[in-house]
């Protein structure tokens, strides 16, 4: 029974990264900052777990030039859905370290890892949508032209440069997942240690 018990420090990092989950519910995740000629200061679009925030009204303006859907909290089913998964991940990584089990460790670890891809997959399949069903009649339309954010990184937009990053909460997430990443590694790494000296 013993050889399934978790590290005091691994169970210490685990307890540390449910903690880190709970506090990405404050603070945005993702943001995407736009730049052009016309606003030198610079506009924001900052994604949090169940809203948007920043220049929201001001880019939705924008965007209905292009002939973009204006962004709206309510048009999404993630920023219901997002809060209580990051919940359930927070009390599982919680419960994993309470258990005390290995087994729980490596199962918490990739089932939390799986849902990362589906997030960052789902993220890139939001932005498609947006940049790539224009609205026909919009009064600029450039033949050929979408207007897809970049997933991560900066990409040009006709006269706006969009420059897509983490944002607080989100770099709170990925250092979440990297911890348990860290902690499963260093797990798998010490038992195989323990069993050869046995």
């Amino acid at each position: 029974m013993k050889q399934n018990k978790l590290k005091p420090w691994i169970r210490s990092l685990t307890f540390l990264s449910a903690l880190l989950l709970v506090l990405v519910l404050f603070f945005p995740i993702w943001k995407i900052e736009l730049t052009a000629p016309q606003y030198p200061e610079g506009l924001a679009l900052q994604i949090f777990a169940g809203k948007l925030g920043g220049d929201v009204e001001i880019i939705n303006g924008l965007n209905h030039y292009i002939g973009m859907r204006t962004l709206h909290a309510n048009d999404f089913i993630e920023f219901t859905i997002l809060p209580y998964c990051i919940i359930f991940f927070a009390v599982l990584v919680f419960v994993t370290a309470i258990s005390n089990r290995k087994s729980m460790l490596y199962f918490t670890t990739v089932l939390f890892v799986a849902f990362c891809i589906v997030a960052m997959f789902d993220f890139w399949r939001w932005e498609y949508n947006y940049g790539h069903n224009l609205n026909s009649e919009a009064p600029i339309r450039v033949p050929g032209m979408a207007y897809q954010p970049p997933l991560l990184g900066y990409k040009q937009l006709l006269n706006f440069g969009a420059f897509s990053i983490p944002d607080i909460g989100g770099w709170v997430f990925i250092a979440a997942a990297v911890l348990l990443v860290l902690c499963m590694s260093f797990q798998i790494i010490i038992s195989k240690k323990e069993k050869k000296l046995l």
